[in-house]
């Protein structure tokens, strides 16, 4: 039975009470399930320690903090990162300088606002018998079809590299395995891990960011149109992303790693560790400019430096491509997220 207290009618003040606590109630869930805005990254390949930084960053709440619903999705070697972005499918994607220039020339107007990498992780895989760079010229070199346009040119002409020592690269390290007189074209966490674990031997690895190569990497690219209307949101997402690079290399990075092989279940938790490893020891995240202004940084030097490299092989048109539409420094000049 009901106590005779508890089933007395609320009189018309205390109705009005209780209905107002309850409006109130329900607007502040309404609000607070709309104060998250919505954003897409692509990524640039499948989920690996490269991106821990953006994983670390998704799984410890660090873009929830500052207000945004962020969905991260793979690339992947058919993934047209631009067309996706352009297309409205993303608002910034994972990128890579020498593109996010080319791209101008045909009207595609991407813009790189952060880079997590401050050295190009690519690499040359050499067997243990070449101990100098230079030794390569006398061997066959497996290199991509991206790296054909992009470092290929460079290496020609700073190293004297030809033509008739290269075979494209079909992403498999088979034929490094089999041949001691293949040298091939890999990323610094994976093939190197790779060949490695299969070969039982250590194989010689040269950055070519230690040899004079300039872009950045693991960027952080928007479009104009994107830029112009959601500074907030991007700005915000920079920030975010790079306080998880530094969760990631400097704290407990498991929680990235559970989301990165939930999204990538091929991927290893050793592979994931000498990823880590490498991206420290490398000082390709925390390194360079970003010691000294902050994870994520980048520079009009830098920029340049890359510009004025794709100029002189002609692979840009500098007539086409202003330099400074490419890029920009404002969403990174004053963040200083510090190693």
């Amino acid at each position: 039975m009901i106590p005779a207290s508890f089933a007395q009618p609320l009189s018309p003040l205390s109705r009005l009470a209780a209905l107002t606590i309850c409006a109130t109630a329900a607007l502040c869930v309404h609000q607070a399930a709309q104060a998250a805005d919505k954003f897409t990254y692509i990524t640039n390949w499948y989920a690996e320690a490269e991106h821990g930084g953006f994983y670390q960053a998704q799984a410890t709440g660090l873009y929830a903090k500052a207000g945004l619903d962020v969905t991260l999705k793979m690339g992947g070697p058919q993934v047209n990162l631009m067309q996706l972005m352009m297309a409205g499918q993303a608002d910034c994607v994972m990128g890579y300088d020498v593109q996010t220039i080319q791209v101008w020339e045909k009207g595609i107007q991407a813009v790189t606002v952060a880079a997590a990498f401050q050295k190009d992780p690519v690499v040359i895989v050499a067997h243990p018998d070449v101990k100098q760079f230079e030794q390569l010229k006398r061997k066959t070199l497996l290199v991509g079809s991206a790296g054909q346009v992009t470092y290929w040119p460079w290496l020609k002409t700073k190293y004297g590299f030809t033509d008739a020592q290269m075979k494209p690269y079909n992403f498999s390290i088979q034929p490094f395995l089999a041949d001691p007189n293949i040298a091939q074209q890999g990323y610094l966490a994976s093939e190197p891990f790779s060949i490695e674990k299969e070969s039982k031997v250590k194989p010689t690895v040269f950055m070519l960011s230690d040899l004079g190569w300039p872009p950045y990497a693991m960027t952080v690219v928007c479009s104009v149109k994107t830029i112009q209307a959601r500074p907030k949101q991007v700005a915000a997402f920079v920030k975010a992303s790079m306080e998880g690079w530094k969760s990631y290399l400097k704290g407990d990075p498991t929680p990235g790693n559970t989301l990165i092989k939930k999204d990538n279940p091929n991927m290893t938790d050793d592979l994931l560790a000498y990823g880590i490893g490498k991206i420290k020891e490398q000082g390709a995240v925390m390194g360079g400019d970003a010691a000294k202004y902050g994870i994520g940084v980048i520079t009009d030097e830098r920029m340049k430096q890359t510009y004025d490299l794709l100029v002189q092989h002609k692979l840009l048109d500098p007539t086409k491509v202003d330099i400074k539409k490419t890029y920009t420094t404002q969403f990174v000049k004053d963040m200083r997220v510090m190693p």
